[in-house]
Protein backbone atom coordinates (compact mmCIF):
# COMPACT_ATOMS: atom_id res chain seq x y z
CA UNK A 1 0.00 0.00 0.00
CA UNK A 2 2.35 2.10 0.84
CA UNK A 3 4.49 1.85 -2.35
CA UNK A 4 1.05 2.42 -4.38
CA UNK A 5 0.79 5.77 -2.46
CA UNK A 6 4.04 6.71 -2.78
CA UNK A 7 3.57 6.23 -6.93
CA UNK A 8 0.40 8.07 -7.13
CA UNK A 9 1.44 10.89 -4.78
CA UNK A 10 4.67 11.33 -7.41
CA UNK A 11 2.32 11.53 -10.46
CA UNK A 12 0.20 14.29 -8.85
CA UNK A 13 2.86 16.06 -8.43
CA UNK A 14 4.12 15.21 -11.98
CA UNK A 15 0.66 16.72 -13.27
CA UNK A 16 0.96 20.20 -11.00
CA UNK A 17 4.74 20.85 -11.97
CA UNK A 18 3.01 20.84 -15.65
CA UNK A 19 1.00 23.50 -14.53
CA UNK A 20 3.17 25.61 -11.67
CA UNK A 21 6.23 25.50 -14.23
CA UNK A 22 3.86 28.49 -16.16
CA UNK A 23 3.46 30.28 -12.93
CA UNK A 24 7.22 30.17 -11.26
CA UNK A 25 9.36 30.77 -14.50
CA UNK A 26 11.66 27.89 -14.00
CA UNK A 27 13.08 25.43 -16.03
CA UNK A 28 10.64 22.17 -15.45
CA UNK A 29 13.31 19.73 -14.30
CA UNK A 30 14.63 22.58 -11.42
CA UNK A 31 10.86 22.73 -10.31
CA UNK A 32 10.32 19.35 -10.20
CA UNK A 33 13.49 18.56 -8.22
CA UNK A 34 12.56 21.21 -5.42
CA UNK A 35 8.99 19.78 -5.69
CA UNK A 36 10.32 16.05 -5.02
CA UNK A 37 13.02 17.76 -1.94
CA UNK A 38 9.99 19.34 -0.79
CA UNK A 39 8.12 15.97 -0.14
CA UNK A 40 11.41 14.72 1.49
CA UNK A 41 12.62 17.26 3.43
CA UNK A 42 10.55 16.83 7.00
CA UNK A 43 11.57 14.55 9.30
CA UNK A 44 7.97 12.67 8.87
CA UNK A 45 8.20 14.04 4.55
CA UNK A 46 8.46 10.76 1.89
CA UNK A 47 11.21 8.80 1.96
CA UNK A 48 12.01 6.26 -0.67
CA UNK A 49 15.20 3.72 -0.89
CA UNK A 50 16.30 3.46 -4.43
CA UNK A 51 17.15 0.12 -5.91
CA UNK A 52 20.02 1.41 -8.63
CA UNK A 53 19.44 -1.35 -11.01
CA UNK A 54 15.39 -1.46 -10.36
CA UNK A 55 15.88 2.59 -11.19
CA UNK A 56 17.76 2.11 -14.46
CA UNK A 57 15.35 -1.00 -15.44
CA UNK A 58 11.87 1.54 -14.63
CA UNK A 59 13.05 5.21 -15.86
CA UNK A 60 16.15 4.61 -18.10
CA UNK A 61 15.28 2.59 -21.11
CA UNK A 62 11.70 3.52 -22.52
CA UNK A 63 13.13 7.07 -21.88
CA UNK A 64 16.13 6.22 -23.63
CA UNK A 65 14.24 4.72 -26.81
CA UNK A 66 11.68 7.30 -26.89
CA UNK A 67 14.65 10.05 -27.34
CA UNK A 68 16.89 7.68 -29.63
CA UNK A 69 13.59 7.36 -31.61
CA UNK A 70 12.89 11.06 -31.91
CA UNK A 71 16.73 12.27 -33.03
CA UNK A 72 17.17 12.96 -36.66
CA UNK A 73 18.68 10.25 -38.02
CA UNK A 74 20.15 12.04 -40.76
CA UNK A 75 22.03 14.50 -39.05
CA UNK A 76 23.32 12.41 -36.59
CA UNK A 77 24.62 10.31 -39.32
CA UNK A 78 26.45 13.43 -41.07
CA UNK A 79 27.58 14.61 -37.42
CA UNK A 80 28.84 11.19 -36.57
CA UNK A 81 32.63 11.88 -35.91
CA UNK A 82 32.05 14.69 -33.71
CA UNK A 83 29.42 13.32 -31.74
CA UNK A 84 31.67 9.96 -31.48
CA UNK A 85 34.73 12.39 -30.27
CA UNK A 86 32.52 13.49 -27.56
CA UNK A 87 30.95 10.60 -26.30
CA UNK A 88 33.70 8.36 -26.62
CA UNK A 89 37.05 10.33 -26.62
CA UNK A 90 35.58 13.04 -23.60
CA UNK A 91 34.72 10.46 -21.32
CA UNK A 92 38.32 8.95 -21.10
CA UNK A 93 39.47 12.80 -21.22
CA UNK A 94 36.58 13.52 -18.53
CA UNK A 95 37.65 10.43 -16.36
CA UNK A 96 41.66 11.17 -16.47
CA UNK A 97 41.45 15.35 -15.60
CA UNK A 98 38.20 14.95 -13.04
CA UNK A 99 39.44 11.85 -11.68
CA UNK A 100 42.55 13.91 -10.52
CA UNK A 101 41.23 17.44 -9.87
CA UNK A 102 38.67 15.67 -7.74
CA UNK A 103 41.64 13.45 -5.44
CA UNK A 104 43.56 16.84 -5.53
CA UNK A 105 40.63 18.95 -4.59
CA UNK A 106 39.36 16.45 -1.74
CA UNK A 107 42.68 14.08 -0.86
CA UNK A 108 40.44 11.46 1.65
CA UNK A 109 39.06 10.34 -1.95
CA UNK A 110 41.25 7.23 -2.70
CA UNK A 111 42.37 7.70 -6.37
CA UNK A 112 40.42 5.19 -7.94
CA UNK A 113 37.84 5.90 -6.15
CA UNK A 114 37.88 9.54 -7.89
CA UNK A 115 38.36 7.86 -11.18
CA UNK A 116 34.98 6.08 -10.45
CA UNK A 117 33.27 9.13 -9.45
CA UNK A 118 34.75 10.87 -12.81
CA UNK A 119 33.47 7.76 -14.94
CA UNK A 120 30.07 7.72 -13.83
CA UNK A 121 29.91 11.71 -13.75
CA UNK A 122 30.96 11.65 -17.74
CA UNK A 123 27.96 10.87 -19.34
CA UNK A 124 25.97 13.86 -20.17
CA UNK A 125 22.26 12.56 -19.79
CA UNK A 126 19.96 12.88 -22.71
CA UNK A 127 16.95 13.70 -20.72
CA UNK A 128 17.84 16.13 -18.93
CA UNK A 129 19.77 17.70 -22.03
CA UNK A 130 16.31 17.45 -23.91
CA UNK A 131 14.66 19.00 -20.66
CA UNK A 132 16.78 22.16 -19.76
CA UNK A 133 18.26 23.17 -23.53
CA UNK A 134 15.65 24.97 -26.10
CA UNK A 135 15.48 23.97 -29.70
CA UNK A 136 14.84 27.33 -30.76
CA UNK A 137 17.65 29.43 -29.17
CA UNK A 138 20.75 26.99 -29.70
CA UNK A 139 22.24 26.26 -33.32
CA UNK A 140 20.67 22.80 -34.80
CA UNK A 141 24.27 21.55 -35.32
CA UNK A 142 24.80 22.04 -32.10
CA UNK A 143 21.95 20.60 -30.81
CA UNK A 144 22.06 17.57 -32.85
CA UNK A 145 25.55 16.96 -31.67
CA UNK A 146 24.15 17.60 -28.27
CA UNK A 147 21.54 14.69 -28.73
CA UNK A 148 23.85 12.02 -30.39
CA UNK A 149 26.76 12.57 -27.85
CA UNK A 150 24.33 11.95 -24.73
CA UNK A 151 22.67 8.77 -26.43
CA UNK A 152 25.90 7.04 -26.84
CA UNK A 153 27.82 8.08 -23.95
CA UNK A 154 26.32 6.60 -21.39
CA UNK A 155 28.02 3.24 -22.34
CA UNK A 156 31.45 4.44 -22.09
CA UNK A 157 30.79 6.05 -19.33
CA UNK A 158 28.97 3.26 -16.77
CA UNK A 159 31.02 0.43 -18.78
CA UNK A 160 34.53 2.61 -17.31
CA UNK A 161 32.24 3.29 -14.17
CA UNK A 162 32.39 -0.43 -13.16
CA UNK A 163 35.89 -1.35 -14.13
CA UNK A 164 36.79 1.53 -11.93
CA UNK A 165 34.58 -0.11 -8.65
CA UNK A 166 35.94 -3.28 -9.76
CA UNK A 167 39.70 -1.90 -9.35
CA UNK A 168 38.88 -0.73 -5.72
CA UNK A 169 37.03 -3.56 -4.85
CA UNK A 170 40.50 -6.14 -6.36
CA UNK A 171 43.54 -3.28 -5.76
CA UNK A 172 43.83 -4.30 -9.65
CA UNK A 173 43.00 -3.11 -13.15
CA UNK A 174 44.40 -4.24 -16.21
CA UNK A 175 44.09 -1.89 -19.43
CA UNK A 176 43.89 -4.42 -21.87
CA UNK A 177 40.88 -6.80 -20.06
CA UNK A 178 38.90 -3.22 -19.59
CA UNK A 179 39.83 -2.30 -23.63
CA UNK A 180 38.60 -6.05 -24.98
CA UNK A 181 35.18 -5.94 -22.18
CA UNK A 182 34.33 -2.23 -23.46
CA UNK A 183 34.79 -3.49 -26.70
CA UNK A 184 32.34 -6.22 -25.59
CA UNK A 185 29.86 -4.37 -24.31
CA UNK A 186 29.47 -1.93 -27.15
CA UNK A 187 29.37 -4.36 -30.07
CA UNK A 188 26.98 -6.69 -28.27
CA UNK A 189 24.78 -3.82 -26.68
CA UNK A 190 24.35 -3.12 -30.48
CA UNK A 191 23.64 -6.75 -31.57
CA UNK A 192 21.36 -7.13 -29.10
CA UNK A 193 19.28 -4.04 -29.55
CA UNK A 194 19.38 -5.01 -33.51
CA UNK A 195 18.14 -8.40 -32.41
CA UNK A 196 15.13 -7.17 -30.23
CA UNK A 197 14.03 -5.01 -32.77
CA UNK A 198 13.69 -7.99 -35.44
CA UNK A 199 11.76 -10.38 -32.90
CA UNK A 200 9.31 -7.05 -32.21
CA UNK A 201 8.53 -6.45 -36.12
CA UNK A 202 8.50 -10.98 -36.54
CA UNK A 203 5.96 -10.55 -33.48
CA UNK A 204 4.30 -7.52 -35.10
CA UNK A 205 3.91 -9.74 -38.10
CA UNK A 206 2.04 -12.76 -36.54
CA UNK A 207 -0.32 -10.69 -34.64
CA UNK A 208 -1.00 -8.61 -38.38
CA UNK A 209 -1.08 -12.34 -40.00
CA UNK A 210 -3.62 -13.66 -37.50
CA UNK A 211 -6.21 -10.45 -37.66
CA UNK A 212 -8.92 -9.08 -35.39
CA UNK A 213 -6.21 -8.81 -32.78
CA UNK A 214 -6.77 -5.73 -30.64
CA UNK A 215 -4.53 -2.54 -31.31
CA UNK A 216 -3.98 -2.71 -27.70
CA UNK A 217 -2.00 -5.64 -28.11
CA UNK A 218 0.23 -4.46 -30.90
CA UNK A 219 0.47 -1.20 -28.82
CA UNK A 220 2.19 -3.43 -26.08
CA UNK A 221 4.72 -4.97 -28.07
CA UNK A 222 6.52 -1.37 -28.66
CA UNK A 223 6.20 -0.31 -25.00
CA UNK A 224 8.11 -3.89 -24.16
CA UNK A 225 10.90 -3.34 -27.14
CA UNK A 226 13.30 -1.15 -24.86
CA UNK A 227 12.46 -3.24 -21.53
CA UNK A 228 13.65 -6.49 -24.02
CA UNK A 229 16.78 -4.93 -25.31
CA UNK A 230 17.84 -3.62 -22.45
CA UNK A 231 16.97 -6.76 -20.08
CA UNK A 232 18.54 -9.36 -22.50
CA UNK A 233 22.10 -6.77 -22.78
CA UNK A 234 22.77 -6.84 -19.28
CA UNK A 235 21.94 -10.48 -19.34
CA UNK A 236 25.05 -11.20 -21.04
CA UNK A 237 27.17 -8.68 -19.30
CA UNK A 238 26.50 -5.94 -22.08
CA UNK A 239 25.42 -2.28 -22.22
CA UNK A 240 22.06 -2.78 -22.39
CA UNK A 241 21.63 1.46 -22.39
CA UNK A 242 23.02 0.90 -25.77
CA UNK A 243 21.37 -2.09 -26.86
CA UNK A 244 17.52 0.18 -26.13
CA UNK A 245 19.16 3.22 -28.21
CA UNK A 246 19.93 0.77 -30.94
CA UNK A 247 16.64 -0.25 -30.77
CA UNK A 248 14.91 3.63 -30.57
CA UNK A 249 17.46 4.41 -33.46
CA UNK A 250 16.44 2.14 -35.89
CA UNK A 251 12.40 1.99 -35.66
CA UNK A 252 11.21 4.59 -37.78
CA UNK A 253 13.59 3.07 -40.45
CA UNK A 254 13.15 -0.64 -40.23
CA UNK A 255 9.58 -0.26 -41.37
CA UNK A 256 8.27 -2.22 -38.34
CA UNK A 257 5.10 0.04 -38.39
CA UNK A 258 4.00 -0.85 -41.01
CA UNK A 259 2.65 -4.00 -39.27
CA UNK A 260 0.69 -2.05 -37.01
CA UNK A 261 -2.60 -0.81 -37.66
CA UNK A 262 -4.11 2.84 -38.01
CA UNK A 263 -5.29 2.72 -34.45
CA UNK A 264 -1.99 1.16 -33.27
CA UNK A 265 0.08 3.98 -34.54
CA UNK A 266 -2.43 6.39 -33.59
CA UNK A 267 -2.31 4.72 -29.86
CA UNK A 268 2.04 3.82 -29.61
CA UNK A 269 2.45 7.40 -30.37
CA UNK A 270 -0.22 8.74 -28.03
CA UNK A 271 1.29 5.99 -25.09
CA UNK A 272 5.13 7.37 -25.66
CA UNK A 273 4.13 11.31 -25.71
CA UNK A 274 2.36 10.67 -21.96
CA UNK A 275 5.30 8.14 -20.79
CA UNK A 276 7.58 10.39 -22.04
CA UNK A 277 6.21 13.28 -19.81
CA UNK A 278 5.44 11.41 -17.05
CA UNK A 279 8.27 8.95 -16.93
CA UNK A 280 10.75 12.58 -17.12
CA UNK A 281 8.90 14.48 -14.16
CA UNK A 282 9.10 11.41 -11.91
CA UNK A 283 12.52 10.79 -12.02
CA UNK A 284 13.61 14.50 -11.50
CA UNK A 285 11.04 14.45 -8.57
CA UNK A 286 12.74 11.16 -7.27
CA UNK A 287 16.00 12.67 -7.27
CA UNK A 288 14.52 15.38 -5.31
CA UNK A 289 13.72 12.89 -3.06
CA UNK A 290 17.01 11.77 -2.17
CA UNK A 291 18.44 14.90 -1.68
CA UNK A 292 17.60 15.78 2.02
CA UNK A 293 18.87 12.70 2.87
CA UNK A 294 21.75 12.98 1.07
CA UNK A 295 22.18 16.29 2.59
CA UNK A 296 22.00 15.37 6.35
CA UNK A 297 24.57 12.88 5.63
CA UNK A 298 27.33 14.90 4.29
CA UNK A 299 30.63 13.65 5.34
CA UNK A 300 32.53 15.74 8.05
CA UNK A 301 35.81 15.94 5.40
CA UNK A 302 33.32 18.27 3.95
CA UNK A 303 33.01 20.50 6.74
CA UNK A 304 36.60 20.93 8.45
CA UNK A 305 36.77 24.73 7.32
CA UNK A 306 32.56 25.77 7.45
CA UNK A 307 29.97 23.44 7.45
CA UNK A 308 27.90 25.17 4.73
CA UNK A 309 29.99 27.07 2.77
CA UNK A 310 32.43 24.49 1.98
CA UNK A 311 30.23 21.56 0.79
CA UNK A 312 28.80 24.60 -1.84
CA UNK A 313 32.39 25.61 -2.79
CA UNK A 314 33.30 21.69 -2.94
CA UNK A 315 30.70 20.88 -5.76
CA UNK A 316 30.58 24.25 -7.42
CA UNK A 317 34.06 23.86 -7.94
CA UNK A 318 33.56 20.24 -9.49
CA UNK A 319 30.75 21.80 -11.75
CA UNK A 320 32.98 24.09 -12.91
CA UNK A 321 36.04 22.04 -13.82
CA UNK A 322 33.44 19.86 -15.84
CA UNK A 323 32.77 22.43 -18.02
CA UNK A 324 36.21 23.83 -18.56
CA UNK A 325 37.13 20.16 -19.57
CA UNK A 326 34.28 20.42 -21.80
CA UNK A 327 35.03 23.64 -23.25
CA UNK A 328 39.09 22.63 -23.28
CA UNK A 329 37.65 19.46 -25.64
CA UNK A 330 35.57 20.65 -27.70
CA UNK A 331 37.96 23.95 -28.26
CA UNK A 332 40.30 21.11 -29.41
CA UNK A 333 38.68 19.42 -31.40
CA UNK A 334 37.15 22.16 -32.96
CA UNK A 335 40.79 22.90 -34.33
CA UNK A 336 41.66 19.80 -35.42
CA UNK A 337 38.63 19.27 -37.28
CA UNK A 338 39.60 22.74 -38.82
CA UNK A 339 43.02 21.10 -39.85
CA UNK A 340 41.90 17.96 -41.07
CA UNK A 341 39.22 19.66 -43.52
CA UNK A 342 42.02 22.34 -44.36
CA UNK A 343 44.10 18.84 -45.36
CA UNK A 344 41.48 17.43 -47.12
CA UNK A 345 40.77 20.52 -48.93
CA UNK A 346 36.40 20.46 -47.78
CA UNK A 347 35.12 23.68 -46.06
CA UNK A 348 35.43 23.98 -42.51
CA UNK A 349 32.41 24.68 -40.57
CA UNK A 350 34.40 26.11 -37.15
CA UNK A 351 32.55 26.84 -33.97
CA UNK A 352 32.42 30.31 -32.59
CA UNK A 353 33.36 30.99 -28.64
CA UNK A 354 29.97 31.22 -27.51
CA UNK A 355 28.89 28.37 -29.23
CA UNK A 356 31.43 26.40 -27.64
CA UNK A 357 30.48 27.89 -24.09
CA UNK A 358 26.94 27.04 -24.95
CA UNK A 359 27.70 23.12 -25.90
CA UNK A 360 30.40 23.19 -22.52
CA UNK A 361 27.37 24.25 -20.27
CA UNK A 362 24.68 22.41 -21.81
CA UNK A 363 26.26 19.27 -20.69
CA UNK A 364 24.05 18.21 -18.09
CA UNK A 365 24.37 15.45 -15.79
CA UNK A 366 21.19 13.31 -14.38
CA UNK A 367 19.46 10.26 -13.88
CA UNK A 368 22.40 8.26 -15.00
CA UNK A 369 24.95 9.34 -12.66
CA UNK A 370 22.44 9.27 -9.41
CA UNK A 371 21.78 5.39 -10.26
CA UNK A 372 25.56 4.57 -11.03
CA UNK A 373 27.12 6.43 -8.08
CA UNK A 374 23.77 4.78 -5.77
CA UNK A 375 24.86 1.15 -6.54
CA UNK A 376 28.47 1.55 -5.34
CA UNK A 377 29.00 -1.43 -2.52
CA UNK A 378 28.66 -0.59 0.70
CA UNK A 379 31.66 -2.70 1.42
CA UNK A 380 35.07 -4.11 0.74
CA UNK A 381 35.81 -7.75 0.12
CA UNK A 382 37.62 -7.82 3.49
CA UNK A 383 34.34 -6.32 5.00
CA UNK A 384 35.57 -2.95 5.90
CA UNK A 385 33.27 0.76 4.50
CA UNK A 386 33.72 1.06 0.90
CA UNK A 387 36.54 3.93 1.03
CA UNK A 388 34.26 7.76 0.84
CA UNK A 389 30.96 6.34 -0.01
CA UNK A 390 28.74 8.84 1.46
CA UNK A 391 31.43 11.51 0.00
CA UNK A 392 31.33 11.11 -3.49
CA UNK A 393 27.46 10.18 -3.55
CA UNK A 394 27.08 13.49 -1.80
CA UNK A 395 28.78 15.01 -4.54
CA UNK A 396 27.56 13.70 -7.56
CA UNK A 397 24.48 14.57 -6.45
CA UNK A 398 25.71 17.98 -5.89
CA UNK A 399 26.76 18.03 -9.21
CA UNK A 400 23.82 16.91 -10.90
CA UNK A 401 21.80 19.87 -9.17
CA UNK A 402 24.39 22.36 -10.20
CA UNK A 403 24.94 21.44 -13.50
CA UNK A 404 21.31 21.96 -14.10
CA UNK A 405 20.87 25.01 -12.12
CA UNK A 406 23.93 26.53 -14.41
CA UNK A 407 22.56 25.35 -17.69
CA UNK A 408 19.45 26.74 -16.54
CA UNK A 409 20.47 30.23 -15.79
CA UNK A 410 23.34 30.77 -17.92
CA UNK A 411 22.19 28.74 -21.40
CA UNK A 412 19.80 31.40 -22.20
CA UNK A 413 22.63 34.44 -22.18
CA UNK A 414 24.81 32.57 -23.83
CA UNK A 415 22.84 30.95 -26.48
CA UNK A 416 21.03 34.55 -27.14
CA UNK A 417 21.30 36.04 -30.84
CA UNK A 418 23.35 32.37 -32.08
CA UNK A 419 20.09 31.34 -34.01
CA UNK A 420 19.81 34.04 -36.83
CA UNK A 421 16.43 34.92 -37.41
CA UNK A 422 14.18 33.76 -40.29
CA UNK A 423 12.82 30.31 -41.39
CA UNK A 424 14.00 27.57 -40.18
CA UNK A 425 16.11 25.00 -42.05
CA UNK A 426 13.48 22.23 -40.74
CA UNK A 427 10.39 24.44 -41.42
CA UNK A 428 11.69 25.00 -45.10
CA UNK A 429 12.42 21.14 -45.55
CA UNK A 430 8.32 20.13 -44.34
CA UNK A 431 7.19 23.24 -46.35
CA UNK A 432 8.84 21.41 -49.37
CA UNK A 433 7.89 18.27 -48.67
CA UNK A 434 4.32 19.08 -48.04
CA UNK A 435 4.15 20.48 -51.18
CA UNK A 436 5.63 17.32 -53.05
CA UNK A 437 3.41 14.92 -51.00
CA UNK A 438 0.38 17.18 -52.29
CA UNK A 439 1.43 16.94 -56.16
CA UNK A 440 2.14 13.57 -56.66
CA UNK A 441 -1.70 12.94 -54.52
CA UNK A 442 -3.36 15.44 -57.21
CA UNK A 443 -1.29 13.77 -59.56
CA UNK A 444 -2.82 10.33 -58.57
CA UNK A 445 -6.19 11.34 -57.93
CA UNK A 446 -6.77 13.18 -61.68
CA UNK A 447 -5.40 9.81 -63.03
CA UNK A 448 -7.89 7.53 -61.48
CA UNK A 449 -10.93 10.16 -61.75
CA UNK A 450 -10.07 10.15 -65.49
CA UNK A 451 -9.95 6.42 -65.86
CA UNK A 452 -13.13 5.32 -67.52
CA UNK A 453 -15.99 3.29 -65.61
CA UNK A 454 -15.10 -0.81 -66.71
CA UNK A 455 -19.23 -0.60 -67.13
CA UNK A 456 -20.37 2.21 -69.46
CA UNK A 457 -16.75 2.80 -70.58
CA UNK A 458 -17.70 6.50 -69.52
CA UNK A 459 -15.98 8.81 -66.70
CA UNK A 460 -18.27 8.84 -63.59
CA UNK A 461 -19.64 12.58 -63.15
CA UNK A 462 -19.32 11.40 -59.08
CA UNK A 463 -16.06 10.49 -59.61
CA UNK A 464 -15.00 13.70 -61.09
CA UNK A 465 -16.93 15.90 -59.16
CA UNK A 466 -15.13 14.48 -55.39
CA UNK A 467 -11.76 14.67 -57.46
CA UNK A 468 -12.28 18.09 -58.23
CA UNK A 469 -13.35 18.69 -54.35
CA UNK A 470 -10.24 16.93 -53.39
CA UNK A 471 -7.81 18.30 -55.61
CA UNK A 472 -8.94 21.65 -54.42
CA UNK A 473 -7.68 21.02 -50.92
CA UNK A 474 -4.36 19.92 -52.11
CA UNK A 475 -4.26 22.96 -54.55
CA UNK A 476 -4.73 25.38 -51.69
CA UNK A 477 -2.04 23.53 -49.49
CA UNK A 478 0.28 24.08 -52.35
CA UNK A 479 -0.49 27.93 -52.49
CA UNK A 480 -0.16 28.14 -48.74
CA UNK A 481 3.26 27.32 -49.06
CA UNK A 482 3.95 29.09 -52.50
CA UNK A 483 7.43 31.40 -52.38
CA UNK A 484 5.13 34.58 -53.24
CA UNK A 485 4.28 36.26 -49.67
CA UNK A 486 1.55 37.41 -51.76
CA UNK A 487 -0.17 34.18 -52.86
CA UNK A 488 1.07 32.77 -49.56
CA UNK A 489 -0.86 35.34 -47.26
CA UNK A 490 -4.12 35.12 -48.95
CA UNK A 491 -3.61 31.31 -48.70
CA UNK A 492 -2.86 31.44 -45.46
CA UNK A 493 -6.00 33.57 -44.16
CA UNK A 494 -8.35 31.55 -46.49
CA UNK A 495 -6.68 28.88 -44.13
CA UNK A 496 -7.69 30.19 -41.30
CA UNK A 497 -10.53 31.20 -41.84
CA UNK A 498 -11.85 27.81 -43.11
CA UNK A 499 -9.96 25.74 -39.71
CA UNK A 500 -12.24 28.55 -37.59
CA UNK A 501 -15.26 27.52 -39.04
CA UNK A 502 -14.55 23.67 -38.90
CA UNK A 503 -13.64 24.03 -35.62
CA UNK A 504 -17.00 25.89 -34.74
CA UNK A 505 -18.67 23.04 -36.35
CA UNK A 506 -16.93 20.79 -34.28
CA UNK A 507 -18.19 22.74 -30.65
CA UNK A 508 -21.19 22.47 -32.09
CA UNK A 509 -21.04 18.75 -33.17
CA UNK A 510 -19.67 17.99 -29.05
CA UNK A 511 -22.74 19.62 -27.65
CA UNK A 512 -25.41 18.15 -29.55
CA UNK A 513 -23.56 14.72 -28.78
CA UNK A 514 -23.65 15.72 -25.20
CA UNK A 515 -27.48 16.86 -25.41
CA UNK A 516 -28.00 13.63 -26.99
CA UNK A 517 -26.59 11.96 -24.01
CA UNK A 518 -27.83 13.53 -21.63
CA UNK A 519 -31.49 13.06 -22.95
CA UNK A 520 -31.16 9.52 -23.36
CA UNK A 521 -31.07 9.23 -27.27
CA UNK A 522 -27.79 7.75 -26.97
CA UNK A 523 -25.86 5.32 -24.91
CA UNK A 524 -22.55 6.02 -23.40
CA UNK A 525 -20.69 3.62 -26.06
CA UNK A 526 -22.13 5.67 -29.18
CA UNK A 527 -21.34 8.70 -27.01
CA UNK A 528 -17.95 7.49 -26.41
CA UNK A 529 -17.30 6.78 -30.25
CA UNK A 530 -18.82 10.24 -31.23
CA UNK A 531 -16.68 11.97 -29.04
CA UNK A 532 -13.41 10.60 -30.05
CA UNK A 533 -14.34 10.86 -33.22
CA UNK A 534 -14.61 14.74 -32.62
CA UNK A 535 -11.34 14.95 -30.15
CA UNK A 536 -9.15 13.25 -32.92
CA UNK A 537 -10.28 15.66 -35.63
CA UNK A 538 -10.41 18.80 -33.56
CA UNK A 539 -6.83 17.43 -32.75
CA UNK A 540 -5.81 17.25 -36.19
CA UNK A 541 -7.25 20.67 -37.29
CA UNK A 542 -5.56 22.12 -33.92
CA UNK A 543 -2.30 21.10 -35.13
CA UNK A 544 -2.80 22.34 -38.39
CA UNK A 545 -3.43 25.84 -36.69
CA UNK A 546 -0.23 25.32 -34.20
CA UNK A 547 1.73 25.16 -37.42
CA UNK A 548 0.29 27.85 -39.72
Amino acid sequence: MEVAVFILVVLVFVALSGALVRLVRVPLPVLQIAIGAALAWPVRGIHVEINPELFLLVFIPPLLFGDAYGAPKRELMALRGPILDLAIGLVFFTIVGFGYALHWLVPSIPLVVAFALAAVLSPTDAVAVSSIVDKNVVPARLMHILEGESLLNDASGLVMFRFAVAAALTGSFSFVAASLSFLYAVAVGILIGVAALFVAAKLLQLLNRIGGVPAEAQVLVMVLLPFIAYLGAEHVGASGILAAVTAGLLTGGSGVFRFLGVSARMQTMSLWTTLSFVFNGALFIVLGLQLPDIIRHVPPELMSLHPIIQPIATVIALTLCLIALRFLWIWVGDIAAGIAARLGKRKAEPFGLRVRLAGSVAGVRGAITLAGILSLPLALPDGSPFPARDLVIFLAAGVIICSLVIASLALPTIARGLVEPGEDAGAAEERLARVGAAKAAIARIESIAGAADDEGGEVPGARLAAADNIVAGYRRRIAASDEADEARAEAREAGRLELELRLAGIEAERAAVRDMFRSGEINDHTSQALFTEITLTEALLKGRKARK
